[in-house]
């Protein structure tokens, strides 16, 4: 007599024996994420550091919202709102980009000027803190080795 297996044992035994679950590599994608995940953990960010500014289309967006909600109150899908707006903005002329894109420059500017005024207040606050730093290093192993002196002059003196 004949003793068969199932087909459903046999094909977990091939995968089994094809992917073992110890030896399986992290697909290149997985791996990325998980890079990004640790980066993202390490850097932390500063609340006093000023926000990019907007660009046109982000202005224009803003402005598009607003209407857009007021013609199509039963859309509540951020998703549509863009899309709209993403289309509107395509068959814009250059020149009703013009306002926009004037604005823009303008918050550009004032950005730059506010990370400028907060890249000096950083550098002085680091200036500030390298110097603390130095001279705590400094007396911190100046004590110690005037500590370790001292004991050693009472070790030779018991010596003695």
């Amino acid at each position: 007599m004949k003793v068969t297996r199932s087909k459903r044992a046999a094909t977990k035994d091939k995968n089994e024996a094809v992917k073992p679950t110890q030896d399986r590599t992290v697909g290149k994608r997985k791996a990325a994420i998980q890079a990004d995940k640790i980066i993202k953990k390490q850097v932390k960010k500063d609340p006093n550091k000023p926000k990019r500014p907007p660009t046109a289309f982000f202005v224009f967006l803003e402005e598009f919202r607003k209407i857009y909600k007021q013609e199509h109150p039963k859309v509540k899908a951020v998703s549509a709102v863009g899309k709209a707006g993403g289309e509107k903005w395509k068959s814009m002329s250059d020149a009703e980009k013009a306002p926009y894109e004037a604005k823009s420059a303008k918050l550009k500017g004032e950005y730059q000027k506010l990370m400028t005024a907060y890249n000096k207040r950083q550098e002085s606050t680091d200036d500030d803190e390298e110097e603390e730093g130095s001279e705590k290093s400094k007396s911190k192993t100046h004590d110690k080795d005037y500590e370790d002196s001292e004991e050693e002059d009472e070790e030779d003196e018991e010596k003695d």
